[in-house]
C-alpha cells in the first residue's frame, strides 16, 4: 500500500505547475462559511483550515488578508488572480489546470446524504423521486448527477449556495435530502435531529488551492508544516482538530470505503479483478452482488484515467468510460479488439512489446509514452501496467492505467515560457531584457543606427501599497505597463526589472548620435506626459511622479549588462535631483541634450512670435553682375543669444518643426519676390530656398508651393528650390514625381552640395534639375589641392554635357574667383562676392547698384 501511495505522490509532483519564485509578503485568502473547516471570525480566517494557516503565517511572517466570499465567488476570484489562496478545495481536472496545489492534504473527507427523520434512505436507489439539495457548482453536484444517471434514477435538484442553506431547505420542506461533507453534516444533523443516511460518496482530499503564478515557496512551505505536524500525534495540527471537535481519526475514511478513494494501481488492479470475478459468477450471484458490480463499475468510470484489462491474447477484456472516450468508440466495439485495430502501426507494435513483457515475464511497466490513434491524434500518457494473477499465481491478464498528461505538459511549457515575463504586468523580465538588449546592440553594430536604454522609477510606489493595498499596487503597475507598451514599437522591448522599476530598450533611432539623443529625450517626454495623467485605482484617482535615467548604446560598446547598469546609474542621479527628473549617463551629453531641449522649446515660441530674420547672399555671373541670391535664416533668441543655423536646423528637422518653419520661409521669400516685381530694376532677380528632406517629403509640400506661388502671383521661374543629394536616394520614384509636378509649373531645382553625397548619373538623368551647386569644401582648397580642381572641372564638364548650369559656392578670395572663371564657371557665390545680410539692406544696395549700372 505504501509503495502505491508513494507513486501517487511522485505523480502529483510531476504534474504540479512550477510557479515563479518570489518573496511572499502578503497573501489574500478567500474565506467562505463552512464550519468547522472554515469561517470568518472578527475579520480573521478561522476553523480548521483558517487556524492552521494563521499558525503557519505567524511563523513565516506572512500577512494574511481575508477576503469574504461565497464558494463559487471564491473560485472565480482565485481563477482571476484576485486572491492568492483558497482553503478547503478538492482537486479535479479543471482545478488542477487552473490552480496550484500542495502535496500533503489538510483533511481527508467524504460527502454524505442527510434527511429528515420522516424519510428513510437505506441505499442510493431510495433516492428515486426525491428532491436533493446540493451546493451549486460543487463537485458533489457533478458526482451525484453522474451516479443517479448511471442508475437511471429520477431526482429533482435543489441548488443552494451553502451547506447551511441546504439543511434549512430540508428543515423547511423545500428538499428531502441534502448533500454535504461529513465534517459539517454530522454536526449539523445532530443539531437539527436529522437522519445520517448510509449513502456515502466521493471520498476526497482537501487542500489549499493557490492562484496561477503564486510563489512556489508558499505551497512548499504549507507541505513542510503539514507533513511535520501530521507525523507527530501531539502536534499543533491535532490540537486544532480537537479544538473544533474533530477526532484524530475523524478525517479518515471508513475502512470499507477507503479502497474506493485511492488511485493506487494495486487497488485498481484488485478492483478490476473483482469485476472479472463478478462477471464469471454473475449467473449464480444474487441481485446484491450485481448491484455491487454496478457500483464498482460506476466508480471506475468516474476515475479520470484510462483503465483497461487485456487477456493473454492481447485483446481488450475490460475498458472504462475514459478509455472508450479516447478511442471514440462504445465499449462493445473495443472489447475483443487488439491495439492494431485502434492505434497506428508504430504505437501498436510498441504496445505489443510492452504487453508481452508484462504477460509473459510478470514485469511491472511504468513509463511516459506518446500514443497515436488510427486517426493520427497523438497524446502523451503516464502509463502503468501490471500482471493480474489467479489464486494459483498464474498470470491470466494485465491491468493498465494510463493518465493523459498532455495538458500538463503544455502547461509546463507555458510556465517555462513564463520565466521570461513579469507575472503582474506581462512585460519582459530582466532575463529577457538582457537577451533582447544584446540583440539590439548586435543590430546597431550592423546597421549603424543608435539606440537607448531608458530606466524609469516610480516615486513613492510603496505608499500606494500601504494606503490602498497590494491589489491596488498591482493594478497601478499594470496601468503603467499599458501606457509604456502603447509607446514602444515591435522592435523595442519594455520590461519590469524591479518592484517599481521599468526599463525600455529603444532601437533604430538614428545614425547620427546627436539626433538619436534628442529622439530618446523626446520619446521620454512623450511617455512622461502619458504617465503624468491620473491612474484610476479602486474608487480614487492617483497621480504618480517618477525619475528617468537614459544610456545610449554607444556608451558601452557591445556589453548589455554595462549598458543597463549605466542607465541605472543615470537613474540614480535623476533620483537625487528630485521627482520628474531626467538624466543621461554621460554628464557632457546631458548638457548637450538640455541645450537641444531648450532650443526645441524656444523654436516653438520663435515660430509663434516670428523671431526669425531672413538674410540674403547674392549670386553673380562671371561679370560680377547680381543675378539672384540665396535666402538664409538667422535667429537671435532673447536668452539663448545668436543660435547658429547648424545648431537649430537639425533640431527643427528631427522635431518636425521644419515643416511650419519651411512654410514660413517660403511665404516670406515669395513676399520679397512680389515686392521686387513692382520695381523693374529688381524684377528679374531669382531667390534660392533650401528645402530640407523632411519638408520635401511632407504630403502637403507640392500643393503648398503651388498655392503660395499662385497666392503671390509670381513667375515660378524666379524660385529655385535647393535640394541635397541625400534626398535623391530615398524613394526615387516619389522624388521624381514631386519634382516633375513643380517643374511643370516652372519652378527650378538646384542640386546643393554636389559631390558630397551619393547622387549618381542615373539619378541626374531622371530628375528635372536646372543647376548643380559645387560644394564650398571643394572651393576652399582649390588653389592647393589638385584633386579639388579635378572634381570641379569634372562637375563643370558634367553640367555642360547634361545641359545644366553650374554655380560654385564658398568663394572667399580673388584667387579662387579667377581660377573658377578660368575653368569656365559662369555663376559664383561666396563671402568675397557678398556677405549674407538682411534682405532689406540688400534690396537697397541692389537698387542703387542697378540704378548706377543703368545710368552708366
Amino acid at each position: 500500500m505504501a509503495s502505491w501511495r508513494g507513486w501517487v505522490l511522485v505523480l502529483a509532483c510531476l504534474l504540479t505547475g512550477v510557479a515563479e519564485a518570489q518573496t511572499v509578503k502578503q497573501l489574500r485568502v478567500g474565506v467562505y462559511h463552512n464550519p468547522p473547516k472554515l469561517l470568518l471570525v472578527e475579520g480573521r480566517a478561522s476553523g480548521i483550515f483558517g487556524d492552521l494557516l494563521q499558525q503557519i503565517a505567524e511563523r513565516e511572517d506572512w500577512l494574511l488578508e481575508p477576503v469574504s466570499c461565497g464558494w463559487n465567488r471564491c473560485l472565480e476570484l482565485l481563477r482571476a488572480g484576485q486572491i492568492d489562496l483558497m482553503p478547503d478545495v478538492a482537486i479535479n481536472d479543471v482545478r488542477d489546470l487552473d490552480f496550484g496545489f500542495h502535496q500533503t492534504p489538510v483533511l481527508r473527507s467524504w460527502s454524505q446524504l442527510y434527511s429528515s427523520a420522516a424519510i428513510n434512505i437505506a441505499s442510493l436507489l431510495d433516492l428515486d423521486g426525491l428532491r436533493i439539495a446540493v451546493l451549486d457548482g460543487s463537485v458533489q453536484e457533478a458526482y451525484l448527477a453522474n451516479l443517479v444517471q448511471s442508475f437511471e434514477l429520477q431526482v429533482s435538484w435543489v441548488a443552494v449556495q451553502s451547506f447551511e442553506q441546504g439543511f434549512q431547505a430540508v428543515r423547511d420542506g423545500g428538499a428531502d435530502v441534502v448533500a454535504a461533507n461529513h465534517l459539517f453534516g454530522d454536526q449539523r444533523a445532530r443539531d437539527l435531529g436529522f437522519y445520517v443516511t448510509p449513502v456515502l460518496f466521493q471520498p476526497s482530499r482537501l487542500y489549499f488551492a493557490g492562484r496561477q503564478g503564486l510563489a512556489s515557496g508558499v505551497l512548499e512551505t504549507l507541505d513542510q508544516y503539514l507533513g511535520g505536524w501530521q507525523a507527530q500525534p501531539d502536534s499543533l495540527y491535532y490540537q486544532i482538530l480537537a479544538r473544533w471537535g474533530v477526532r484524530d481519526d475523524a478525517s479518515a475514511l471508513p475502512g470499507w470505503l477507503y479502497p474506493l478513494a485511492g488511485v493506487g494501481l494495486l487497488l485498481l488492479a484488485a478492483a478490476l479483478w473483482l469485476v472479472w470475478l463478478l462477471r464469471r459468477r454473475v449467473a449464480v450471484k444474487s441481485s446484491e452482488l450485481r448491484l455491487a458490480e454496478t457500483r464498482l463499475e460506476t466508480i471506475l468510470d468516474n476515475i479520470d484515467a484510462c483503465i483497461y484489462t487485456k487477456g493473454l491474447d492481447h485483446r481488450y477484456r475490460y475498458v472504462n468510460r475514459k478509455q472508450c472516450e479516447l478511442f471514440g468508440l462504445d465499449a462493445e466495439a473495443v472489447l475483443g479488439a487488439t491495439d492494431r485495430d485502434l492505434y497506428d502501426s508504430a504505437t501498436a507494435q510498441h504496445q505489443r512489446e510492452v504487453d508481452t513483457r508484462v504477460l509473459s515475464r510478470g514485469e511491472r511497466y511504468a513509463e511516459e509514452e506518446v500514443l497515436t490513434l488510427k486517426g493520427g491524434d497523438s497524446r502523451t500518457f503516464l502509463t502503468i501496467k501490471l500482471p493480474l494473477r489467479d489464486p494459483q499465481g498464474h498470470i491470466y491478464a494485465l491491468c493498465g492505467v494510463a493518465t493523459d498528461i498532455s495538458s500538463y505538459l503544455q502547461l509546463r511549457e507555458e510556465l517555462n515560457h513564463a520565466q521570461y515575463f513579469d507575472t503582474i504586468t506581462g512585460l519582459a523580465n530582466r532575463v529577457l531584457l538582457l537577451e533582447r538588449l544584446s540583440q539590439g546592440l548586435a543590430s546597431a553594430q550592423r546597421t549603424g543606427l543608435e539606440g537607448a536604454v531608458v530606466t524609469l522609477d516610480l516615486t513613492a510606489f510603496g505608499l500606494v501599497n500601504e494606503t490602498f493595498g497590494f491589489a491596488a499596487g498591482d493594478e497601478l503597475l499594470r496601468q503603467v505597463a499599458a501606457r509604456i507598451s502603447a509607446r514602444v514599437t515591435k522592435a523595442d522591448v519594455a520590461a519590469r526589472i524591479g518592484p517599481d522599476d521599468f526599463t525600455i530598450v529603444l532601437t533604430d533611432l538614428s545614425g547620427d548620435r546627436d539626433t538619436a539623443v534628442l529622439d530618446a529625450r523626446r520619446w521620454v517626454s512623450a511617455l512622461s506626459a502619458s504617465l503624468s495623467e491620473p491612474f484610476r485605482l479602486t474608487d480614487t484617482s492617483q497621480t504618480m511622479s517618477f525619475s528617468v535615467g537614459i544610456s545610449m548604446f554607444s556608451d558601452s560598446g557591445a556589453d548589455a549588462s554595462t549598458l543597463l547598469r549605466n542607465s541605472e546609474l543615470a537613474l540614480s542621479g535623476a533620483r537625487h535631483e528630485g521627482a520628474m527628473s531626467v538624466r543621461f549617463f554621460d554628464p557632457a551629453m546631458q548638457i548637450g541634450v538640455d541645450r537641444r531641449v531648450k532650443i526645441e522649446a524656444a523654436l516653438r515660441q520663435a515660430l509663434e512670435q516670428e523671431q526669425f530674420e531672413l538674410y540674403f547672399q547674392p549670386q553673380v555671373d562671371r561679370d560680377h553682375r547680381v543675378i539672384g541670391g540665396e535666402i538664409l535664416l538667422r535667429w537671435r533668441h532673447p536668452e539663448l543669444g545668436e543660435v547658429a543655423p547648424g545648431e537649430f536646423i537639425p533640431v527643427a528637422e528631427s522635431s518636425g518643426l521644419i515643416i511650419p518653419l519651411g512654410k514660413w520661409i517660403l511665404q516670406q521669400a515669395c513676399g520679397i519676390l512680389r515686392d521686387w516685381q513692382a520695381e523693374p530694376l529688381l524684377s528679374d532677380l531669382t531667390i534660392a530656398i533650401n528645402i530640407s528632406p523632411r519638408q520635401f517629403r511632407h504630403e502637403d509640400f507640392v500643393d503648398e508651393v503651388e498655392r503660395t506661388i499662385r497666392q503671390y502671383r509670381l513667375p515660378p521661374s524666379l524660385i529655385e528650390l535647393e535640394v541635397t543629394e541625400g534626398m535623391l536616394i530615398t524613394d526615387v520614384a516619389d522624388t521624381v514625381l514631386r519634382m516633375e509636378r513643380l517643374a511643370a509649373l516652372g519652378v527650378r531645382f538646384s542640386l546643393d552640395d554636389f559631390g558630397t553625397g551619393y547622387a549618381s548619373l542615373a539619378y541626374l538623368k531622371r530628375l528635372p534639375l536646372y543647376q548643380l551647386k559645387i560644394d564650398h569644401s571643394f572651393v576652399r582648397d582649390l588653389l592647393t589641392d589638385s584633386n579639388d580642381r579635378a572634381i570641379i572641372a569634372a562637375t563643370l564638364q558634367l553640367g555642360r554635357s547634361l545641359g545644366l548650369e553650374v554655380i560654385a559656392e564658398g568663394v572667399e578670395s580673388v584667387g579662387q574667383l579667377e581660377q573658377l572663371k578660368s575653368m569656365g564657371c559662369e555663376k559664383l557665390q561666396g563671402f568675397y562676392l557678398g556677405l549674407p545680410e538682411p534682405v532689406d539692406l540688400w534690396t537697397i544696395r541692389l537698387r542703387q547698384s542697378r540704378q548706377l549700372g543703368s545710368a552708366g
